[in-house]
């Protein structure tokens, strides 16, 4: 119990809506961001502890050409590779969409890694609104052509991965029909 107000203290776990969440007794699809990173898991509960089914993580991304980073795009594929990685473990069903401690913004990077996952074909139990330009990084292109003095070094982390970041699109749709399963 101590652990418990500890988390509630630090404010790390909101206990009220977990409870909620685990009242419906479906397997949660939890979405993390960090500043680096974008997490997606697959969670069920059991009385011993939570059990992870199925885990993506935008580093994965990297041995497919993407550069991991913390944006939309990253995210969407991100959540597209946690759904085919449970339909190769054979999960279905109807999940829900846990966000944490996120607050539900519009668009936000969370709710377009819910998209990636709905967009290959798992049941999320979630309204997902999310700008379909800015899910293939086309803001990003745009911004980078501006040519801006501040954009060449903000995207040399892409010239060191070898992506071009003018043509974001079309490495974000080769990175996708890597992903996404057609059936």
């Amino acid at each position: 119990m101590e652990i418990a107000r500890r988390r509630r203290a630090k404010s790390l776990t909101n206990y009220r809506k977990r409870i909620a969440l685990l009242k419906g007794r479906m397997p949660r699809v939890v979405i993390r961001r960090s500043n680096r990173a974008v997490i997606a898991q697959i969670i069920k509960y059991e009385h011993s502890g939570d059990k992870v089914l199925a885990s993506a993580a935008s580093s994965e991304l990297k041995a497919m050409g993407w550069l991991p980073k913390s944006n939309m795009p990253t995210a969407y594929l991100t959540g597209a590779l946690l759904a085919k990685k449970a339909k190769e473990k054979g999960l279905k069903g109807s999940m829900v969409l846990d966000i944490g401690l996120n607050k539900p913004i519009k668009g936000n990077v969370i709710f377009s890694a819910a998209k990636g996952f709905k967009d290959n074909g798992m049941d999320l139990l979630s309204d997902v609104e999310v700008d379909e330009a800015r899910i293939s990084g086309s803001h990003i292109s745009e911004y980078a052509k501006k040519g801006t003095a501040k954009g060449a070094s903000e995207f040399s982390k892409y010239s060191e991965a070898k992506v071009d970041v003018k043509n974001l699109e079309k490495v974000f749709d080769e990175v996708k029909s890597k992903i996404i399963i057609t059936k």
